[in-house]
């Protein structure tokens, strides 16, 4: 018997702000940290991608993962690794992912030579091939507050293949 399915679509987004030039806490966006840039504002490590990840997720399923198990693992157990955070996503998600699309906006960091290193990190924690990740990225062109170079904004849209 041949399973019947349909393909769902997530959305997520996800922004912080710049810790104007404290260099003390990491900038880290889609696991990878970013060297003498400022880390993000932010409860958690502030890691945009991740984020918008889990919210895409949260919109396919309807868990709160980021004001839900995410506030709890980092307010009650002060964990702020939003690797954990995905992974728990990831574990109260049923469908199949079939396809991650992740647009960033941020005037700084330079993302293109890490974008690389971004998508294995995204492939590796959601068990799909890293063909399956696609990145892009712009500076915004000075036209929003992140094309300002004041924070980093990230959009994530999720394929899945959802059996019926």
């Amino acid at each position: 018997m041949k399973d019947n399915f349909i393909f769902i679509t997530g959305i997520g987004q996800d922004s912080h702000r710049f810790l104007f030039d404290d260099l003390s806490k990491p900038c880290i966006i889609g696991g990878v940290i970013f060297e003498n840039i400022p880390g993000l504002l932010a409860d958690s490590d502030g890691d945009v991608v991740y984020h918008a990840i889990c919210n895409a997720i949260t919109s396919l399923n309807n868990i709160p993962i980021l004001k839900g198990i995410a506030d709890v693992l980092c307010k009650k157990d002060g964990i702020t690794d939003s690797k954990v955070y995905l992974e728990k996503a990831m574990m109260s998600l049923k469908e199949e992912i079939v396809h991650v699309a992740i647009a960033i906006e941020g005037k700084r960091p330079f993302f293109q030579d890490k974008i690389l290193e971004m998508r294995k990190n995204i492939s590796s924690i959601l068990k799909i091939g890293i063909d399956k990740v696609g990145i892009s990225a712009t500076s915004g062109d000075g036209l929003t507050d992140f094309g300002c170079g004041e924070g980093v904004q990230c959009f994530c849209i999720i394929t899945a293949k959802k059996v019926i």
